[in-house]
């Protein structure tokens, strides 16, 4: 009996041993898939902005203004992208999301792509690439009135952010913060853009992604008027699609508007 069982063994550690080889070889051809959720979150430097309560609350700008937000708040990410930490081997999620703030609106997105777990080095783009940012062809951008008119370019915003605030004569005045790609408008040769993109690359840092999961995307709206340039609404109100230095400026000022939440595993 011994004999037998010493016999016995080694062809069942070669059995176990080809099984997990085979084991191995169907986990990396075939890999887990899981599906990813991002949710985008509001703040004022840490106070919690939402739609229902924005344009009651006020907030102080680097400047001084004192502000208020809203009714129309509104924003498009793009290009959600995860790049494998060990290959750099990328998935480019080619969709996006208007987040609607001031309707509580698309404040979660969850890709129809599955991502096959791993460690992800994961990013989006805010607003649209140049080659996506085409006049007209999104319908339901198109419904919203997310378009620019074709005297400033065409294509679309990358945001809305409306609010009023308080002059220096003391009187209360409405702003509209609108962010597109950088254009100078002329009225006799048609609009002309410098070469300077202002979509924003947002860089999430590194993500391990074993199982669903939910990624919390934080906005501090505080950031769009602090720096590098401090933002002063007495000169930049209204007016500013057309004002390619202020779209400069929005630029960057919103490389720091972005940073990672809370990373949730279901």
């Amino acid at each position: 009996m011994k004999t037998l069982f010493a016999l016995l063994l080694p062809l069942t550690i070669a059995f176990t041993s080809c099984n997990s080889d085979e084991d191995d070889k169907v986990a990396i051809e075939n890999p887990q898939t899981v599906e990813t959720t991002f949710n985008f979150s509001h703040n004022w430097d840490g106070t919690a902005v939402a739609g229902n309560d924005m344009e009651s609350t006020n907030y102080q700008t680097e400047n001084g203004e004192t502000i208020t937000i809203g009714p129309r708040f509104r924003y498009i990410i793009s290009n959600i992208s995860f790049t494998k930490t060990n290959s750099n081997d990328s998935v480019v999620i080619e969709d996006y999301n208007l987040v609607d703030v001031g309707t509580d609106s698309n404040l979660s997105y969850t890709p129809e792509k599955k991502i096959a777990t791993g460690e992800y080095n994961v990013s989006f783009i805010y607003g649209l690439t140049t080659e996506q940012n085409i006049d007209g062809i999104y319908q339901d951008l198109n419904t919203a009135s997310f378009g620019v008119p074709p005297m400033l370019g065409g294509g679309y915003h990358y945001m809305q952010l409306d609010g009023k605030y308080i002059n220096t004569n003391n009187i209360e005045e409405g702003f509209n913060y609108h962010n597109i790609k950088a254009v100078d408008p002329d009225m006799t040769n048609g609009p002309s853009f410098p070469n300077q993109p202002t979509f924003i690359k947002v860089n999430l840092g590194v993500i391990n992604i074993t199982d669903n999961t939910t990624i919390g995307v934080k906005m501090n709206i505080a950031e769009w008027f602090r720096g590098p340039n401090t933002w002063d609404l007495n000169v930049f109100n209204q007016m500013l699609m057309g004002n390619s230095t202020a779209q400069k400026m929005m630029n960057e000022n919103g490389q720091n508007v972005f940073s990672l939440g809370d990373v949730i595993k279901k």
